[in-house]
């Protein structure tokens, strides 16, 4: 894709999460939208929301589960940025009109006390350089019209993350075997759906790996403080206004939002 093709992608998607109307799959408005190019348009949107005060807290890994892989036909994970502006606090409310459809997806978060640089970083490598975890919801949301995502539409839709919200911290010290974590996720206090952490890649450490030996392809590394969501440990259904989300972890504690 040209320059101008890209930008032109970028701000498609600019408008669409603005004006909470989503668009028609930019794989089918621009047909030679690749992985690489979407990345580009990724970091591109990204870089205008810092520039307009915003800060990078960390990232999100996503397509981690392997039914999501098969769903769109791809056999590794991808990548967006998690940025100040869409943190929510845990208990709080969030308004489901400022978002296209939203999704909600339970997790292990991550937060550094070292620094990680790929390539060549390893499970033992993660942990050794993680301070904590916490129970987690990311809000996964596409500015793409009905969810209809390729690979290319989802990266270049900052890998369609929207907020997260995490609970308390447990210093990884004191932290059960992340892979063996059971959540429950309940909508409205029923539960909808229940996984483990090894759900994600065998392990969610292992996703933050992925993640950090593939920014290393960009020239970018995690830094102490950073925080990173390794995939969903069950599925993402939809909410909507008026439900209270809450997913509870074995060993780690619950975390809640209302949408509003």
């Amino acid at each position: 894709m040209t320059d101008a093709q890209r930008a032109e992608a970028g701000r498609l998607l600019r408008e669409a999460e603005r004006d909470v109307t989503p668009i028609d799959p930019l794989t089918e408005l621009m047909p030679g939208l690749e992985v690489a190019d979407a990345y580009a348009v990724q970091r591109d949107n990204i870089a205008r929301r810092l520039a307009a005060g915003a800060t990078v807290v960390g990232h999100k890994v996503g397509l981690t589960a392997a039914a999501m892989q098969q769903l769109l036909g791809v056999d590794e994970p991808d990548f967006g940025h998690l940025l100040d502006d869409m943190v929510h606090r845990d208990g709080g409310s969030v308004p489901a009109a400022r978002y296209c459809a939203p999704r909600i997806e339970p997790e292990i978060c991550f937060r550094l006390a070292e620094p990680l640089r790929g390539p060549g970083v390893t499970v033992e490598d993660v942990l050794a350089a993680t301070e904590a975890v916490a129970p987690a919801l990311e809000i996964v949301d596409s500015r793409i019209r009905d969810w209809k995502i390729t690979l290319a539409d989802t990266v270049a839709d900052n890998a369609s993350s929207a907020g997260l919200v995490w609970g308390a911290w447990t210093p990884l010290v004191e932290a059960p075997d992340l892979a063996a974590v059971v959540a429950d996720l309940l909508v409205d206090g029923e539960r909808v759906a229940s996984g483990s952490g090894s759900e994600v890649l065998g392990h969610p450490a292992a996703a933050v790996a992925w993640l950090v030996n593939t920014l290393a392809e960009f020239g970018t590394a995690l830094e102490p403080g950073h925080l990173v969501l390794p995939g969903t440990m069950t599925g993402a259904p939809f909410v909507s206004a008026g439900q209270r989300i809450e997913a509870r972890f074995s060993d780690l504690g619950p975390v809640s939002v209302t949408f509003t």
